[in-house]
């Protein structure tokens, strides 16, 4: 996978690319990652990639020529066309199901705005407007580190153990189940018996019975989109009482 970030910060990627499961998919080649300086594609001395915003209001908006050019410029470096995302607020939220979909592509291109968001005209390029939570953060580079790091480890080979990124937290659709190592008693607090029974039926079963009440307790809108049995269904259903004010999901 070939991964391009336009940005006018490209020195913010560098720890989180050359470190962890980041930094050994590119060591093995598994994935590339090239940051672009939006600036290289202005034309002039200040190499201005804002300006103000047509209208009046506070803040910079972000010019298209220079988005524009960038895009272009990297959808010609290869046959393959890429998948562009824009950072914005108004995009997707990113879930596990976005980040499947995009481990998938051969090519992405992302584009990190800044300021008070991008000119509309230049949202035209995007094939998919991405937001990472419902919150302000100063500009479109975390939210890329997190969608670039949330793929990486979906890609084949990059982690030590394949079912890793099947076992998580969001794969099926529910919270991971709790998780214990040693020492097997730690401050009064005991590992639950069912882990040490060396019994996989029965821990297969706790895991999941585990994961279906942590979600429904703590994440119930999740349950909407899992797959649960009459049994799940029924742990669920008895964690709330006939007069709790907490409405279960639809399934």
């Amino acid at each position: 996978m070939r991964i391009d970030v336009v940005t006018i910060f490209p020195e913010m990627f560098g720890e989180v690319l050359d470190t962890s499961i980041i930094g050994i998919a590119r060591e093995r080649g598994l994935v590339t990652v090239n940051c672009h300086d939006l600036r290289d594609w202005t034309h002039d001395r200040h190499r201005t990639t804002d300006d103000e915003p047509y209208g009046g209001g506070p803040g910079m908006v972000m010019k298209p020529e220079p988005l524009f050019e960038a895009v272009d410029a990297l959808q010609a470096q290869d046959d393959e066309p890429a998948t562009v995302v824009f950072f914005t607020p108004a995009g997707t939220p990113l879930n596990q199901a976005i980040a499947e979909q995009l481990s998938s592509r051969e090519r992405l291109i992302m584009v990190c705005g800044r300021y008070e968001g991008f000119d509309e005209r230049a949202l035209s390029l995007a094939d998919l407007q991405l937001s990472i939570g419902d919150y302000v953060l100063t500009g479109g580079e975390l939210p890329a580190m997190v969608t670039i790091d949330a793929i990486t480890r979906l890609l084949p080979g990059v982690l030590g153990d394949a079912a890793s990124s099947e076992d998580e937290s969001f794969s099926d659709g529910l919270l991971e189940y709790p998780q214990y190592t040693r020492p097997a008693e730690f401050r009064g607090m005991d590992v639950p018996e069912v882990l040490r029974s060396g019994d996989h039926g029965r821990i297969a079963a706790w895991r999941r019975e585990q994961a279906v009440t942590r979600t429904a307790i703590v994440r119930p809108e999740l349950l909407a989109h899992a797959t649960l049995s009459d049994s799940e269904k029924a742990i669920v259903d008895g964690l709330f009482d006939a007069d709790s004010e907490q409405e279960v999901p639809q399934r």
